[in-house]
Formats: structure tokens, C-alpha cells, sequence
């Protein structure tokens, strides 16, 4: 039998990404080349300037939310583990499932939910990263020693990272409402952006690197019927994500109600 997918909106998070401390997102291996450094960070090949991958973002977000809910991480990905779900049953009280999405050979999937964005550096902080004069283009060099705790053995190594200050942005979550219990799982996505904030982003988080903060933050719709016009929340953005966390209910109730309006499609 068919099934209906019905689109009723979407569902814009924008904002702004800041590094609290150091920001090290790896690149390929062929960039090792620049300065020699061991570890590098990933950059735009049009403008050499350090980004925040959408993959990067979406999948720490993920990862957060399948730890804080407790689900088994049984579906192999490349050399990473992730939790799917194994059964319609499971996968229809599955928020983390519905948002970030399924694996195509499982005949009860439905569309993933949430879209997120590459990120790239605001003019701003690529001017102020070019008055800081750093070690390489806009990116510092933290040098660390690892020890070998057998032999006392230091192991010198260079890691890059995009300095503390440092602002991406607008950053653009796109999430899609195909039914109601879509507007409910929307705390879910808030929920998993406050998982992020307080762990890391990017690599070597347990020695320093990688504290970020979402600010600026902007949220809006497109509803079916009128999908052209972009209805936007509230008079200002949300300074960062605990006033977002504070005015989530009325978020959601102007959701319902005027941004994605499902009762009424």
C-alpha cells in the first residue's frame, strides 16, 4: 500500500556559532602540507578560511541525544556506531530516529526531519582573526606533549585550531514537519543543541578545545499554503539558548497556531 508524505512547513532555526575555546574540526590529510602541522583543520577550498561542517554539527547532535536517551548504538557507520531503530514500533516513539533520520533499506522509515548547514566565518571574525596576525591563516598552533606513562617518552605534536572568539555564522537549521508529533519533537532539536553546548565540538573536547555557544538565535516558518511568505518569531532574536529554552513554549504554541499550522492545512 502507498504511503502519503505530506510536507506542512518547515521550521528555521539561524544563528550564530562562537567558539568559547579553541575550535578543532579535522581536514583531509593532504592539507598537512601547510606549516607541517600534525593535525589540521578543515577548510574552504574556494577561500582557505576555517568552516563548520553541517555533518559535524548534525552528528555530535545526534550523538548527544542517543546518550542522553539511552539507546543501543547498533548500526555500524563507516568506523562510527549509532543507534537505529529495528521496528516500527520503535522507530514511532523514536524522536532521535525522525529527526536525524534512518537508513534507507528500512521499509518503515519516513523523511529525516532536520537539514543543518555548513558554517562558515563571519566577515567580522575573518577581519579580526587577520589583526591577530596568527600562526597560520585565521587558525593558532597549540602544541601538546604526550607522555608515555611506561617509558616517560614525550611525544611532541601540533594540533590547528580556529581561536577562541572566533564566530560562525549564520548557521541554518532546517526542520521539516510532516505531522503533528513533528511540532512536539521540536523541543527535541532545542534539546539536542543544549547537549552540544555543554559537551564540545570537533576534536580533543576532554583536554580544552571545542566549547562552543549558539546566540543570535532567530527562529522561523514557512507553512503550506502560503510557503512563499517566511513568518518570523517574536520582535528580536533570542540572545542565546537559555532564552531560547525560556520562550520555547511560546515557540511552540505560535507554532501550532501560525507558523506551521497543521489543523488547519
Amino acid at each position: 500500500m502507498d504511503r502519503e508524505c505530506n510536507l506542512y512547513g518547515r521550521v528555521f532555526i539561524e544563528c550564530n556559532i562562537e567558539a568559547r575555546t579553541g575550535l578543532h574540526i579535522g581536514g583531509a590529510e593532504s592539507s598537512l602540507s601547510i606549516g607541517g602541522v600534525d593535525n589540521v583543520v578543515i577548510r574552504d577550498p574556494m577561500s582557505n578560511r576555517p568552516y563548520i561542517p553541517g555533518s559535524s554539527l548534525k552528528g555530535k547532535m545526534r550523538s548527544q541525544m542517543e546518550k542522553f536517551h539511552g539507546l543501543p548504538q547498533n548500526q555500524r557507520i563507516g568506523k562510527a556506531t549509532i543507534h537505529t531503530c529495528r521496528s516500527a514500533s520503535a522507530y514511532a516513539d523514536c524522536a532521535v530516529c525522525h529527526i536525524y533520520g534512518l537508513p534507507g533499506n528500512m521499509d518503515f522509515s519516513t523523511s529525516t526531519r532536520l537539514v543543518v548547514r555548513d558554517v562558515q566565518l563571519t566577515e567580522e571574525s575573518v577581519a579580526a582573526l587577520a589583526r591577530a596576525k596568527t600562526d597560520l591563516p585565521m587558525s593558532e598552533i597549540k602544541f601538546e606533549v604526550a607522555i608515555d606513562r611506561v617509558t616517560s617518552a614525550a611525544s611532541p605534536r601540533q594540533m590547528e585550531r580556529v581561536p577562541a572568539g572566533a564566530v560562525f555564522g549564520p548557521a541554518e537549521l532546517v526542520y521539516s514537519v510532516y505531522e503533528a508529533a513533528d511540532l512536539a519533537r521540536f523541543v527535541n532539536l532545542v534539546e539536542g543543541m543544549q547537549l552540544l553546548e555543554d559537551d564540545y565540538l570537533g576534536g580533543s573536547g576532554s583536554r580544552g578545545s571545542g566549547k562552543v555557544a549558539f546566540t543570535n538565535i532567530c527562529v522561523s516558518a514557512r507553512a503550506r499554503g502560503s510557503y512563499t511568505t517566511r513568518q518570523s518569531y517574536g520582535d528580536a532574536p533570542f540572545a542565546d539558548l537559555a532564552a531560547l529554552t525560556a520562550g520555547l513554549e511560546g515557540v511552540q504554541a505560535w507554532l501550532t497556531t501560525v507558523g506551521v499550522p497543521i489543523k488547519e492545512v
